[in-house]
């Protein structure tokens, strides 16, 4: 079997974690890295996520280039992606499952090992789409209460996200309480195309 890097890309409250929780229950054969992160340890959190590093440990692996993307998220933690978590599983004919923000899915899909003419690992992209915007608004908006300008963030960084979805290999549609509807139409899409 032949490895591959699979993204998947989606706007946030689309279900991209619901349906990477049910890939891993379901596929152990599948690999998932872990991010390394600069974020501090959260108490009963373990270390099957995250490689948890310094500031200096972090800029130590960006120099070495053992970072194919990284991001600054909340509160000015870093993540990012390790090379060691992705190309060495491909090489073991490994599929390996990583879930992106479109920075990481810019980062990722020009890098060198995936995206040129000596491109040495495949790579698939798959997008999750909302059947609506209302519906990702319904989504945000039911997690956790927000403040009206937080909202409007939201929906700007949603609308910038979905025009990303064309640019993807696969755009598949999360209906309204059809899940597992879409994680099946996931795990075609990584099971059967190269």
């Amino acid at each position: 079997m032949q490895g591959k890097l699979v993204l998947i890309i989606g706007p946030s409250g689309v279900g991209k974690s619901v349906i990477l929780k049910r890939l891993r229950e379901r596929h152990p054969e599948l690999h998932f890295p872990k991010s390394a992160t600069t974020r501090a340890k959260r108490q009963g959190e373990g270390n099957d996520l995250y490689h948890f590093v310094s500031d200096a440990e972090f800029d130590q692996l960006i120099d070495a280039g053992k970072v194919l993307e990284w991001a600054m998220v909340h509160e000015g933690a870093r993540y990012g992606t390790l090379a060691d978590e992705i190309v060495p599983p491909i090489e073991e004919g490994k599929i390996v499952v990583r879930e992106v923000d479109v920075q990481g899915f810019n980062s990722i899909r020009s890098h060198k090992l995936f995206r040129s003419d000596t491109a040495q690992h495949a790579l698939q992209t798959i997008f999750i789409l909302p059947e609506s915007k209302e519906q990702l608004i319904d989504h945000i908006t039911k997690r956790a209460p927000i403040s009206e300008d937080e909202l409007k963030r939201r929906i700007a960084s949603m609308e910038k996200e979905l025009t990303y979805a064309e640019e993807c290999d696969v755009q598949i549609v999360n209906a309204e309480g059809k899940i597992e509807n879409t994680i099946r139409d996931v795990e075609e899409k990584i099971f059967t195309e190269k």
